[in-house]
């Protein structure tokens, strides 16, 4: 088996100090040219300077010392290893110096380093391209050589020559621009701050933009695809407001001029946070108001609140290494919502964290084949992988559950001391904990290290419950909870925060401990013996619970009449879920809880529930079950469906409306018949352009028409996917497509995936959506690894190599699949995969445990519905 070389980071001895770079990019022939001038310190003598540069041709490299003399040193370039080394005959001594080289390179189409995006010009039809930067994580070496580590901070003066006619941006405003007489303008931009070479950005094509200033004066503004910049109004309204709260919530202006938000047609990531240019995909940025969902427009607002909270944690305080890289994206991701809340305060954000971070953390982080908050970052290629759900997600509901234990203003003051102290420095995850002691005064370092260095959470069990006059005695045990239900040797021991609630006061805490023992004796004061009491209110605590079943029937009254809050009634559910999974509770137990919640409406609460029969379809999916479970769905969900309709009511909430869109969906892929009939209806009349359909029911819609087989509405699905300009619209159908049943199509979809019709990051949720069925899944499968070196090609190590992998194996369920997708990964391996395959096949056995251990009790409940 291959192993990797011992990763080492750069010396420390050479250092950049300041880095003058020009940079002429060629929209035509898709290649670049540039030079840079790097005032360096050589902080002892040394005879080799080594920093970073891959796929580069680098030219013309000297050192001029502060004595005068240049040198020339002998290059050269490790591509393995990505190292630029300049040799030279005798020492350098120690002093400032300047750095000088020239390059070239291709603008490649791996969606990463100095790359081109393919756009279409709204008159004349013809593709142009964009030239696009995207350095995070370890890609600026792409585009210049440089120090590329994020505690190697250095200031820029970037100056690009682009064609007259092209606008060009870059982390800060113009402050100089001429003209070479051949049709190029030549731009000269202010220096920027101290800065890690990951948040550089440069971007050059044809673009529009909107604009407006903040109360503090910054400029804003958001730039679009030529002819569409109505479409960048709603995220310049959330960018202005959203920033001005920032500044009032840090206590710290944002310290640049201006800041600009930019959609990008070909792109990885849902959005990058470069100082000052923040870029996007499509669908995160723009809102048509006639087209644009209202899944998608908060997924705007929310994406916008999370990446302009990176221009502070991440970008004036930046993480010393990728080991901490949650200090960027759990931040991010729970302050995010802080913003949103203030902005939108009828999206009912924070109930929603459940379901979009604190649940699906939750999922992962059960998995043996998870990782720490604080992951050891050996080889670079290791790197792509932890930007998943724990580095986000378990990272932010780490926060929630920390600010609720401290209080916001404690917490404020935290955030603002760790700011202060380390502004255009680097930190890392102890710098944080310090911060927030002092403002605290609560020993804060203690209880978080073991959520942030440990894998996985603990189940906290109640073994007993005793009525003591006026109290309730308690005896808690922790175990780390494992997503297979097999105990395990495990020292892990978490300092839990508790809090109680009860059923005279379930939508507030009334008794809350810190957790230190394995085992414990609590004791709640003021609870009556006739009233329940149920821990972790609100569900702020990152742990699963489990209720002797005494005590879980306890709940099932006030479950239905909806006195226990949302956050708690998703809470009981997705915890008694989880357990189903593991084999520590039974799936008719859940089913039948499931069943008593016919009457819920909370849009969280039925978006746990979906999830739970999401789950079910997968294992059910290639069994004789599978038309039994349909119906199950079809009853469960026929109330909340007759009171939702297909037609929003006059100022409605916004909840209800993704509430609708979720039914429609769900009872579409479950065959209702009633649901199938009417989108038919409704998708013909859209067609036929008699009424179009609402943007929030499309996707729901064209999985129901879809689901009938039918070859000429498959066929018109195709033409409309190649004649939409929408990106958001072109996703919907992408998402669509797989629900199709004939082998034939599917293999159509598979095949058009990987066409020009389709941009590379829309790749991967087609050849997904293919996986949805039972059939599908193998399909698609064997055409990933029929077609394994293109995909390499298309993505090389980058996290949509990673998306395609995990999320096109992880359902099935089978151990004959285990060991398939096993075999296949150990005879092609690929760095930066390995994790997701791991856990794909962790989740696969999983599945295949829960089904053979649940078929027959499950065949039998189906049975009487």
């Amino acid at each position: 088996m291959e192993t990797k070389k011992p990763f080492e980071r750069l010396p420390t001895n050479v250092g950049p100090i300041h880095y003058e770079l020009y940079l002429k990019p060629d929209l035509q022939s898709l290649t670049f040219s540039g030079n840079e001038t790097i005032k360096i310190e050589i902080k002892s003598a040394t005879n080799k300077i080594v920093l970073h540069a891959a796929e580069l041709d680098v030219t013309n490299a000297s050192v001029t010392l502060s004595s005068g003399e240049t040198v020339t040193p002998d290059v050269s370039l490790s591509p393995d290893d990505e190292l630029l080394t300049l040799s030279f005959i005798k020492e350098l001594p120690p002093g400032q110096a300047s750095l000088t080289c020239s390059f070239v390179g291709q603008l490649n189409d791996k969606l990463k380093g100095f790359y081109r995006s393919k756009c279409i010009d709204p008159v004349s039809r013809k593709e142009t391209y964009a030239a696009v930067t995207q350095f995070c994580a370890i890609d600026a070496r792409k585009c210049f050589p440089c120090w590329d580590e994020p505690a190697i901070k250095a200031q820029f003066t970037v100056t690009l020559c682009v064609q007259d006619d092209k606008v060009a941006l870059s982390n800060m405003p113009v402050i100089e621009e001429s003209h070479d007489g051949e049709g190029n303008k030549i731009l000269k931009f202010e220096t920027t701050h101290v800065m890690s070479t990951y948040l550089v950005a440069i971007v050059v094509g044809d673009f529009d933009y909107v604009q407006d200033k903040t109360s503090n004066g910054v400029l804003v503004r958001v730039y679009t695809p030529v002819g569409r910049k109505n479409q960048g109004e709603t995220a310049l309204n959330f960018a202005t407001k959203m920033l001005q709260y920032y500044e009032e919530y840090f206590k710290i202006s944002y310290p640049l001029p201006k800041l600009d938000l930019i959609a990008i047609a070909d792109f990885a990531y849902g959005a990058m946070e470069n100082w000052g240019l923040i870029t996007f995909r499509e669908t995160r940025l723009l809102v048509d108001p006639a087209n644009t969902s209202s899944a998608t427009r908060q997924a705007v607002a929310k994406c916008v609140g999370h990446e302009l909270a990176h221009q502070w944690f991440g970008n004036l305080v930046t993480m010393e290494w990728w080991t901490h890289l949650w200090l960027n994206e759990g931040y991010a991701s729970f302050t995010e919502n802080l913003s949103v809340a203030q902005l939108l305060p009828e999206f009912d954000i924070w109930t929603q964290f459940l379901h979009h971070h604190h649940n699906s953390a939750l999922r992962l982080d059960a998995l043996n084949n998870s990782h720490p908050i604080e992951v050891p970052i050996g080889h670079p290629s290791e790197i792509d992988e932890i930007f998943d759900r724990i580095s986000y997600s378990k990272g932010a509901s780490v926060i929630r559950m920390l600010h609720r234990y401290i209080g916001d203003d404690d917490f404020r003051k935290g955030m603002n001391l760790y700011l202060v102290r380390h502004a255009y420095k680097n930190a890392s995850t102890e710098d944080l904990w310090a911060a927030l002691e002092e403002s605290s005064g609560k020993p804060l370092k203690e209880m978080m290290t073991t959520w942030t260095k440990q894998m996985g959470f603990p189940l906290l069990t109640i073994e007993s419950s005793r009525q003591l006059d006026d109290s309730r005695e308690l005896v808690i045990s922790q175990a780390k909870f494992g997503g297979d239900g097999k105990a395990t040797e495990c020292n892990s021991l978490w300092l839990v925060p508790l809090s109680f609630c009860k059923s005279s006061s379930p939508q507030e805490a009334c008794f809350a401990t810190v957790l230190k023992e394995r085992r414990a004796t609590i004791i709640v004061p003021n609870v009556k013996p006739d009233e329940w009491l149920k821990l972790n209110c609100g569900t702020y605590g990152f742990y699963r619970t489990q209720y002797p079943g005494d005590l879980l029937l306890q709940f099932i009254p006030d479950i239905k009449r909806k006195t226990l809050a949302p956050l708690d009634r998703t809470g009981l559910l997705d915890d008694l879920f989880a357990l189903v999974q593991c084999g520590n509770a039974s799936t008719t137990t859940l089913m039948e809880l499931m069943l008593g919640m016919e009457d819920e409406d909370n849009y969280v609460v039925w978006a746990t529930i979906n999830y739970c029969l999401s789950e079910l379809a997968i294992i059910l999916s290639d069994t004789a079950l599978e038309e039994p479970f349909h119906k199950f769905g079809r009853r469960l969900m026929g109330t909340i469906y007759k009171k939702v309709g297909w037609d929003p009511q006059p100022n409605e909430s916004h909840l209800k409306t993704l509430l609708r869109s979720m039914v429609i969906d769900r009872l579409g892929q479950f065959g209702h018949d009633g649901v199938i009939a009417e989108a038919k209806k409704r998708f013909e009349n859209h067609i036929c352009k008699k009424e179009a359909l609402t943007a929030d029911l499309r996707a729901a819609v064209y999985k129901a028409v879809l689901s009938t087989n039918e070859k000429d509405i498959f066929e018109t699905m195709l033409q409309l996917y190649k004649q939409e300009d929408l990106h958001e619209e072109k996703q919907r159908i992408s998402n669509s497509l797989g629900v199709v049943k004939d082998a034939q199509l599917l293999m159509r979809v598979l095949e058009f995936a990987i066409s020009d019709d389709v941009r590379a990051q829309s790749a991967v949720s087609m050849i997904v959506s293919v996986g949805l069925t039972a059939q599908g899944r193998e399909l698609a499968w064997n055409f990933i690894k029929n077609n394994w070196q293109t995909f390499k090609n298309m993505y090389k190590d980058g996290i949509l190599l990673i998306a395609l992998v995990g999320q096109s194996t992880e359902n099935f369920t089978s151990e004959e699949k285990a060991k398939d997708v096993e075999n296949f990964l150990k005879q092609n391996p690929w760095p930066g995969v390995e994790r997701t395959v791991r856990q794909s096949i962790e989740s696969i056995r999983n599945h295949a445990a829960w089904l053979e251990r649940d078929r027959d009790s499950i065949k039998d409940f189906l049975s009487k519905i």
